[in-house]
């Protein structure tokens, strides 16, 4: 794990009048799922936007979580171990012996959040936050509260579900990827509204590289018309202040820029070209209003295409033609292996079916086409780490094609019912490699 590389980039913030002190003006520090309690250079991240140890005020809320109490006292006890003060705020749907509609209108609770200077949500279902501090899109005090944390400088801080709801659209329940790639995008159903703490020109997405979900994020994006969108991978985040955007923790995240993206309408299915992507890692900055990232400054620009043959601990070289881009972080390492691509181009597909599909929708697959462009740039580390990595404007063309009835491709084992994400779905097994 790389120590925190970047810390302050604002002004300290003193708010005398309301008698508690914030190391920046409203952060969002949207985490990507599965963060490990001994990831410290991201727990140290979340407690110095928040004033630093000793200043760093807490409200702890596990509304999505399934033990809401188990959840909310492991990060309680990371949050002080890391010299935080934190304190569980018990407004969840799940928790037992709680009256859930008392406890997110008690004055005193309600106090407790406003006198913090930062929010932690929880993961689980993205849904229950949603539906417990915005019932009917209405905001209720409670949300008010976390607001007014929020705009007077203070940091909203989510992981998995938690992150979910940081943009003003989200993903509720949409684990099948393929199924939104084939238009499966329903309001209230796959998709639903979210609390839109970052820019509403930004999109969020979390697990992703772990569970391939650029598949679902350039249809919502196109539907919904954003332009950027940040997929977080696990055990990683992004803090996000105002237009700048630091990446922090294990892996990274993937930008996708849909600015100069096209659709052809008679293509009859979900298609893009000229989508940009970048991978930004552990380190590396971005400026949402610039365009312009800046890798860490331990990594160099690669000389030449063979310095990044082995990034991302593939098993083994990676063909110009991938079996699944939506494995296990097969995104990014069709992107390095772009880099190095004597033909300047890597082709994979996305095209899971399940046995016994017949319509023509549920029988369309997805020929991804990466390219390099002229700004197309890899960076590595200098030092000799192969995963420390930063790929910047690949481009992106997604094609849909007709999987045809005599020969679909092999999921002898998949029997999970529809909307489910089958054990194993994310890594490269559903198309022999």
């Amino acid at each position: 794990m790389h120590t925190l590389s970047r810390l302050l980039r604002a002004p300290v913030l003193l708010l005398v009048a309301c008698g508690w002190h914030v190391a920046h003006a409203q952060t969002a520090i949207v985490i990507g799922g599965n963060l490990r309690y001994d990831n410290d250079a991201v727990w140290q991240r979340i407690v110095q936007e928040a004033g630093g140890p000793g200043k760093a005020r807490f409200a702890v809320l596990a509304t999505a979580s399934a033990v809401p109490e188990q959840s909310a006292n492991a990060i309680v006890q990371v949050l002080q171990r890391h010299g935080a003060q934190a304190e569980h705020i018990p407004v969840a749907p799940r928790l037992e012996g709680a009256d859930l509609q008392k406890n997110l209108n008690d004055p005193a609770l309600i106090a407790k959040v406003r006198a913090s200077n930062a929010v932690f949500f929880s993961g689980g279902a993205q849904g229950l936050i949603v539906d417990t501090f915005q019932p009917d899109g209405k905001n209720t005090p409670m949300l008010d509260a976390i607001w007014d944390v929020y705009r007077r400088g203070g940091v909203v801080a989510g992981t998995s579900a938690g992150a979910a709801i940081m943009s003003r659209t989200m993903f509720r329940d949409a684990l099948d990827v393929m199924g939104v790639m084939r238009g499966q995008m329903r309001e209230g159903h796959e998709i639903d509204r979210g609390l839109g703490f970052v820019s509403d020109r930004l999109f969020v997405d979390q697990h992703f590289l772990k569970r391939g979900r650029i598949g679902r994020m350039l249809p919502l994006m196109m539907a919904q018309g954003y332009r950027l969108g940040l997929g977080i991978e696990e055990n990683s985040a992004a803090v996000i202040q105002g237009q700048q955007v630091d990446i922090i923790g294990a892996r990274g995240a993937l930008l996708v820029d849909l600015r100069t993206a096209r659709t052809d309408p008679a293509l009859g299915a979900f298609n893009v070209q000229d989508a940009r992507l970048s991978y930004l890692d552990n380190g590396d900055h971005y400026d949402l209003r610039t365009g312009q990232a800046t890798p860490e400054k331990r990594k160099t620009p690669v000389p030449e295409a063979r310095l990044i043959r082995a990034t991302h601990a593939m098993p083994g070289p990676v063909n110009t033609f991938q079996t699944d881009i939506l494995g296990d972080n097969r995104i990014v390492q069709a992107m390095a292996e772009l880099i190095t691509a004597p033909t300047g181009e890597v082709r994979a597909m996305a095209a899971r079916v399940r046995p016994g599909a017949t319509e023509a929708r549920d029988r369309t697959a997805f020929v991804f086409r990466l390219y390099r462009g002229a700004g197309t740039q890899g960076w590595f580390n200098s030092q000799g780490d192969a995963d420390d990595v930063t790929l910047l404007d690949v481009r992106l063309d997604v094609r849909p094609v007709p999987v045809p009835l005599a020969a679909p491709p092999r999921l002898a084992n998949n029997t999970t019912p529809a909307g489910q994400e089958p054990p194993g779905a994310n890594e490269a097994g559903p198309i022999p490699r």
